[in-house]
């Protein structure tokens, strides 16, 4: 009990700070260094939760300050860090909370039940084609008798397409601004044509 209420004190205490002194993280994470690894890593985090800053940005940004590589690495910790950690708080801390939450999307019932079936593709397409909100999937997940080393395995497969992409466009901002929005630009419309072509339900389901 001690761990668990620890563990939500944590988590407030993240989205708190990084709601209200959001700017001056920023501003952290641009100077560089070890502090503002940590600083990333933990905004990322409280972004799962509650979208502080926009994701694209962070990630752009990690990717213009840290490079590709260390870009890369420390917005995919940060975000799975996040994930794990609201997925957990759904299946064993706040499941009447959450199950509202699931509940005001009620398409998310079809997908729900796909999981039953085969959970890692579920997970999988989900991180892949994001048209369902990362806040609502990570709930679902923690809902679903889905196991936390097939959700885990399955979402950081799925998160490292779109988090490398952003990055690159990141750290190619400053010189080039035309490649950087061209690089993102081609990916969403990547994203939008196998959408339509394979998976046109998931369209459907984001409207409801």
């Amino acid at each position: 009990m001690l761990k668990k209420t620890f563990s939500i004190l944590v988590i407030i205490g993240i989205i708190a700070v990084g709601f209200f002194q959001k700017e001056a993280w920023l501003d952290v994470i641009k100077e560089g260094g070890m502090v503002s690894i940590l600083f990333s890593v933990m905004l990322i985090a409280a972004d799962v939760f509650f979208p502080i800053v926009p994701f694209a940005l962070i990630a752009a940004l990690n990717g213009a300050v840290f490079g590709i590589a260390n870009g890369v690495w420390i917005t995919l910790s940060g975000s799975m860090l996040g994930t794990v950690m609201l997925f957990f708080l759904a299946r064993y801390s706040f499941r009447d909370w959450a199950r509202k939450k699931v509940n005001a999307y009620p398409a998310i019932q079809g997908y729900e039940a796909s999981f039953n079936k085969n959970a890692f593709t579920a997970v999988l397409l989900g991180r892949l084609i994001p048209v369902i909100p990362s806040l609502v999937m990570n709930i679902v997940c923690g809902l679903s008798e889905v196991r936390w080393g097939v959700f885990f395995t399955a979402s950081l497969l799925g998160k490292i397409p779109n988090i490398l992409v952003v990055t690159i466009a990141g750290a190619n901002f400053t010189s080039n601004k035309l490649m950087s929005f061209s690089i993102y630009g081609a990916y969403i419309l990547i994203l939008m044509f196998i959408i339509y072509k394979k998976f046109p339900h998931l369209l459907k389901m984001s409207k409801k």
